[in-house]
């Protein structure tokens, strides 16, 4: 829906808040569910939707007259589709996803393909005059990479830019797609540094290279081409969890000519830790139902003296929350985001706050797209019904933004 003076901006929220495995039960769910939230969230005015689809999901659309039916449903519902979550290629509900939803990674032919689905599907149901974004991954997950090898960035650069040169060719069609990188807590871009220094490191130097000799134009008009189709996914849980300070963050890229391209609303969890022995245990038993199975959480602990370390999932942080050093702990665990207080601990609500209020401000985006994807392993003090929580969110955001 748009929002915004002269509806500027577009707010959406990403379906894969919904367990569905299969296009048919996406199907199945989005018809159960979007038509009732128009309903009640946007009566009478057209209905973004945010989709998220796995691998397998973007072949079953596009096959047999799965993509022209679709078109239908979201043209008899007044619904539309403007952004694609093109991070996590397999399931991501009721297994264990954890480091997994990295994979395959932004080395293998698997993820090109994949992207080039989403760019087909997205370009088939995009509505004219309208842009739109597909978020994926921040390339890999570090764990798996030798940062240090030249030869893989010039690897994952030169799959970023086959998608690249695609995006160029639709929009010389008419239409303007970008795809959003979406940096993460050990990630191979896990904050805005990391992704600034890619851009120059290689996306505008060997990639916008790469590309210049593909399509035949000079290095700069590439870099163009570059700086307009591959953008940011700024995950408002993800830079809060790496405690980066929202202006400071806008003012980096804007800096190197980076743009974002989508805005995704998500709240962490923070934890001022005691330094009461008894009162940091009772920490640790309140945190205990986070630690859950399905998704990683990772932790970023920030020190009395100031400095950070991080633990690539809660489970291994709690075994280390004696620690006497730590101050805070931010877990990127994916919290209502019209909720600020959990019993002892905080949410980083206060970080949606200042990024919504930089946007009305500076227009450095135009896609919202609200992303609490952990209703169903949610504490159950926390669990609401799904539509009444999905009501809430956009409620929230909207009474802020306006």
């Amino acid at each position: 829906m748009r929002i915004g003076s002269e509806g500027f901006f577009e707010l959406t929220y990403c379906t894969n808040i919904h367990p569905a495995n299969g296009w048919d039960a996406v199907e199945a769910s989005l018809q159960n569910y979007a038509p009732a939230l128009k309903a009640r969230i946007a009566p009478g005015v057209p209905f973004g939707i945010g989709l998220r689809l796995s691998g397998v999901e973007s072949y079953e659309l596009l096959s047999e007259d799965r993509l022209e039916r679709f078109r239908g449903f979201l043209e008899t519902q007044g619904l539309y589709v403007f952004t694609l979550n093109g991070f996590p290629h397999g399931p991501f509900h009721h297994q264990s996803v954890k480091a997994d939803v990295h994979a395959p990674d932004w080395r293998t032919e698997e993820r090109v393909q994949y992207t080039l689905r989403l760019v087909r599907i997205l370009a088939s149901l995009l509505p004219e005059q309208t842009e739109g974004g597909i978020s994926t991954s921040p390339l890999s997950y570090k764990a798996w990479i030798d940062v240090g090898d030249p030869a893989v960035w010039e690897h994952l650069t030169g799959n970023i830019v086959r998608v690249a040169e695609a995006l160029v060719h639709y929009a010389r069609q008419g239409k303007q797609i970008h795809l959003d990188i979406e940096p993460e807590p050990d990630g191979l871009l896990e904050n805005s540094r990391e992704v600034v220094d890619f851009y120059q490191n290689w996306l505008l130097g060997a990639g916008a290279k790469m590309l210049a000799g593909v399509l035949g134009v000079p290095v700069e008009t590439a870099q163009s081409y570059l700086l307009n189709h591959i953008r940011v996914c700024w995950d408002t849980c993800h830079m809060a969890v790496a405690y980066e300070d929202p202006v400071e963050v806008l003012e980096r890229f804007e800096r190197s000519g980076i743009r974002v391209g989508k805005v995704q609303i998500s709240s962490a969890l923070k934890v001022l830790l005691s330094d009461a022995p008894q009162e940091r245990t009772r920490q640790e038993q309140a945190l205990r139902p986070f630690a859950e199975s399905t998704y990683l959480h990772q932790v970023i602990q920030r020190n009395h003296d100031g400095t950070s370390c991080q633990y690539p999932d809660l489970g291994d942080a709690l075994a280390k929350i004696d620690d006497p050093r730590a101050a805070q702990w931010r877990i990127h665990f994916h919290v209502p985001i019209f909720i600020e207080h959990y019993g002892s601990f905080l949410s980083t609500q206060e970080d949606i706050r200042r990024v919504l209020a930089l946007l009305r401000e500076r227009r450095f985006s135009r896609h919202l797209e609200i992303e609490t994807y952990t209703w169903e392993v949610l504490p159950p003090a926390l669990k609401q019904d799904l539509g009444d929580s999905i009501g809430r969110e956009y409620g929230w955001v909207l009474d802020v933004f306006n």
